[in-house]
């Protein structure tokens, strides 16, 4: 299993409308061959990132979502956010898992 982490760093005042596009997410990479999860992680401390994590089968899996026709629309919406929207580029990290635990729940707002 991999993890992709894709460090996405917000300006403050548009931290809002940022959380809201995924909200909205067309859940296009839900349904793609290999996927398991996907989290977006909100920064507690000032300055850091926000964290989109997606975790998948294999490497192999992961590719075959960034050459898709539903990646490339899902990516699209995010040109509906203004430039100042974002502080920088966004960060890419894979990784291999290489242990893990874990009890699941759903999430609550």
């Amino acid at each position: 299993m991999i993890v992709i982490c894709n460090r996405i760093p917000v300006n403050p005042e548009h931290a809002a409308a940022f959380e809201e596009r995924f909200a909205d997410r067309a859940n296009l990479v839900d349904g793609m061959l290999g996927f398991i999860s996907f989290q977006l992680l909100r920064p507690t401390a000032e300055g850091d990132p926000y964290v989109v994590m997606t975790f998948w089968e294999s490497e192999e899996a992961f590719q075959g979502w960034t050459q898709s026709a539903e990646f490339k629309e899902g990516h699209a919406r995010s040109g509906s956010l203004p430039p100042e929207t974002f502080l920088g580029h966004p960060k890419l990290e894979k990784f291999e898992v290489i242990q893990s635990t874990a009890k699941i729940e759903r999430l609550s707002e």
